[in-house]
């Protein structure tokens, strides 16, 4: 246990607290493991969501695809599909077993210490309102004065984060008051701490890994020599479906995908538990950009443009050096020039009517041949 003060008198002081082990998310699996296989289960179930969809044709009219183009156009079987994914999947259990030995040992019991620590913060930082009121003319002393009655918090902000009505007497035999945070230093405190701060950390990674992958995309598509012997075979699916999603080479896909979240991660320095939702929400969207499926009740394929209908466009022959961003964001393609623009109803419908022909004069000759 320890017990913490601030030498500073008129600040509270900061509570006592003890750390422990802290339990694991399911009672029945440790965390360790659960980070291994939560990408994976999010990953499948989510592709069996949209597998059945696919196969009953549960909703024709939000099909990018026909089921004539995918059994025409992809150059690839879904043996070879299925393959490669799962291949793609142990890589990334291995990573996750890498990274989750480096983590150091996860703790709890420091959260109301983190948070006055915060609290803290807010109310030093408070000390240069009245300074900088004054450079606009205004005299928070004076005003501070005339509300201390009316609006005491409102004052005491206007005082610098002076709160002398604002005390609490610390547990023990003496009984001693002591300053105390307002309710208000404390919300922000707690915001800060379990919404700013993650949120902050999950925008850090996203980015990371957006710019990860279009660069390095980006780079596969501009080389040859890397287009030919890596990218070109995530490239066979012409018609993305969910489960390819991860249909690549495997060391594409370790570079590409495992080390590119892996290295955003780190970057920004997530505790396992964040990781563990930053990587299932990776796998979640990368499923959904390649479902095939533009359904106007799916949240993901709005809170940002690059959703299925985005990243299909790069999987023509006619889009390929566009659109090359994922899995999250389009910035990079807007700031560099490489986002489709244009019209893409009528391309999308001769590829829909030539694969239907192709179909049906295959269907013919293997009549024929039975007469």
């Amino acid at each position: 246990m320890a017990t913490n003060t601030t030498s500073v008198t008129d600040l509270p002081p900061l509570p006592s607290y003890e750390v422990v082990v802290a339990p694991d998310l399911l009672s029945w699996l440790p965390d360790f493991y659960l980070s291994i296989l939560a990408p994976t289960v999010a990953y499948w179930v989510v592709s069996i969501f949209f597998h059945i969809i696919d196969t009953l044709d549960l909703f024709p009219q939000y099909r990018l695809h026909t089921p004539a183009e995918i059994a025409q156009r992809n150059k690839a079987s879904r043996y070879e599909v299925l393959r490669d994914v799962l291949f793609q999947q142990v890589i990334q259990a291995g990573m996750s077993f890498v990274l989750g030995m480096t983590d150091p040992p996860q703790y709890t019991g420091m959260e109301e210490y983190d948070v006055a620590v915060w609290a803290t913060r807010v109310r030093v930082a408070q000390r240069a309102l009245p300074a900088l009121l004054g450079v606009l003319g205004i005299n928070a002393a004076s005003i501070s004065k005339n509300m201390a009655v009316s609006h005491p918090l409102l004052a005491g902000v206007l005082a610098g984060g002076h709160y002398p009505f604002l005390t609490i007497e610390l547990a023990g035999p003496d009984g001693i008051s002591v300053p105390a945070f307002a309710t208000w230093e404390l919300l922000v405190a707690k915001a800060i701490y379990h919404v700013i701060i993650p949120a902050f950390q999950f925008f850090v990674a996203v980015t990371a890994l957006d710019t990860w992958q279009y660069f390095l995309h980006r780079l596969m598509h501009q080389n040859k020599w890397l287009y030919t012997t890596f990218h070109s075979r995530h490239h066979r699916l012409y018609v993305p479906y969910a489960y390819g999603a991860l249909y690549n080479h495997p060391f594409e896909g370790f570079l590409l995908d495992t080390l590119g979240a892996g290295l955003a991660y780190k970057i920004a320095f997530m505790t396992p538990r964040q990781g563990i939702a930053f990587w299932v929400m990776s796998s979640i969207k990368t499923v959904d950009d390649h479902c095939g499926y533009a359904l106007p009740w799916d949240p993901l394929q709005h809170i940002t443009s690059n959703n299925a209908a985005y990243h299909d466009i790069h999987h023509q022959s006619w889009g390929i050096k566009t659109n090359f961003a994922q899995p999250f964001f389009t910035f990079w393609d807007r700031l560099l020039g490489t986002m489709w623009h244009g019209d893409t109803s009528l391309k999308y419908e001769r590829s829909r009517a030539k694969a239907q022909e192709f179909l049906e004069a295959e269907a013919k000759k293997a009549s024929e041949k039975a007469q």
